[in-house]
């Protein structure tokens, strides 16, 4: 058993309000107390019973902090870079021009497939770590690159044996084996789609928690995105959908539909798509740079003036994003959608926390894991001043991890 008292803190953001001259008592991995340090008690019950005996106490210098910042929408588990194509890109050549070219999503997969897996996991390795060191104590991550039922499935385990390792976050697994079509299926969409949805029994089985699919033009159908959330649900997987990130496809309303865990994207949004979400309750996931890439904003803004839940994610692939610090992604969104400092602090916290189903974080509250950051600044307003504010320290579980 391990108590340890976080004391001076300046300024608690805890996801729920603001106290200054703050303590957190911490009891192994989950949180004891917290409030203003002039009332932490002299003892807890079945915690300790004179708060002179805690194990460790840490005198914070009167800094910030907040949860653990969580990150909605990554996709890391690749092999190789597209930086050449993201070079042509910005040099005006097209999508559809680079991909005819052999870019895009299929080169990925080309490179990632060729590559042996000590060498996969010691990429993804690096990246989790970069997410867990900028204070990023949990991040969702798709798999979506080798788009073989086998390679897929080893992606799912890859991702669950490495949040087991020391210096790593959790992780929160998402089977994206419906992310284009595969070469060895030209042709064949429909027969791919229906050995997506025969695979997601065996996602499950491996560790995935949610199932995802890519609901645009180029990619699928609302049809057969359908199929496939709908064989992700029946054996467990939240069911979670890439929607207008390059058009409309009718992708909101099938995410309202199926319940889906959350639509993510939404580039391209009509006043009727998100009066779908406020009224069926499906949170958003927005991601600033993959936006601003793509020269096409989500109105952030106007989603939360009706009341959708919003989460914030980097986006993180080999294609538009190479960012791993949700502290930069914060700034962004404060700059590119117009939030609040407190609204996107709140996206990169408790929204995360609730489009993954995990209702054990994104809040420093009593009974919540001590997923806890000290940050290099005295106030919030901070994250939009530094783009990219820098953590002093980190703990995951209650235990510093810097």
């Amino acid at each position: 058993m391990t108590v340890r008292l976080l004391t001076n803190i300046g300024r608690l953001w805890t996801g729920n309000e603001v106290l200054s001259n703050a303590a957190i008592l911490v009891h192994n991995d989950r949180i004891a107390w917290v409030g203003r340090a002039p009332d932490l008690p002299q003892s807890v019950p079945g915690v300790v019973d004179d708060i002179v005996d805690v194990d460790h106490v840490e005198n914070l210098g009167g800094a910030l902090v907040t949860p653990g910042l969580i990150d909605a929408h990554t996709h890391p588990v690749y092999a190789g870079n597209r930086y050449a194509e993201l070079a042509i890109r910005t040099g005006g050549s097209s999508a559809a021009s680079i991909t005819a070219a052999g870019g895009g999503v299929g080169s990925t997969v080309t490179v990632t497939r060729g590559t042996d897996p000590w060498t996969l996991c010691n990429g993804v390795r690096e990246r989790l770590r970069g997410w867990l060191l900028s204070g990023t104590t949990t991040v969702e991550a798709k798999t979506g690159y080798h788009l073989t039922r086998d390679g897929e499935l080893a992606d799912v385990r890859l991702l669950r044996e490495l949040e087991k390792e020391p210096m790593m976050p959790r992780v929160h697994v998402t089977f994206l084996a419906a992310h284009v079509v595969p070469p060895e299926y030209f042709g064949r969409q429909r027969e791919y789609v229906e050995a997506v949805g025969a695979w997601c029994g065996d996602a499950a089985a491996a560790g995935a928690d949610s199932v995802d699919v890519y609901c645009d033009e180029g990619h699928f159908t609302t049809e057969e995105s359908r199929w496939v959330l709908a064989s992700g649900r029946n054996v467990g997987l939240l069911p979670r959908i890439h929607a207008g990130q390059y058009s409309r496809r009718g992708a909101v309303q099938l995410a309202a539909e199926l319940g889906c865990a959350s639509a993510d994207g939404l580039h391209h949004m009509s006043d009727e798509d998100i009066a779908i979400m406020s009224r069926y309750g499906v949170p958003a996931v927005v991601c600033p740079a993959t936006a601003l890439q793509r020269g096409h904003l989500p109105p952030v803004r106007q989603m939360i003036k009706h009341g959708v839940q919003i989460a914030l994610g980097s986006d993180h692939n080999p294609g538009y994003c190479g960012i791993t610090s949700m502290a930069l992604v914060i700034a962004m969104a404060v700059s590119a959608f117009g939030m609040s400092v407190n609204d996107a602090l709140r996206a990169a916290t408790l929204g995360g926390a609730t489009v993954l189903g995990a209702p054990d974080r994104g809040v420093l509250a009593p009974g919540r894991l001590a997923d806890i950051v000290q940050w290099d600044a005295d106030h919030e307003g901070a994250f939009a001043w530094s783009f990219g504010l820098k953590p002093r320290r980190v703990w995951r579980g209650g235990t510093p991890v810097q």
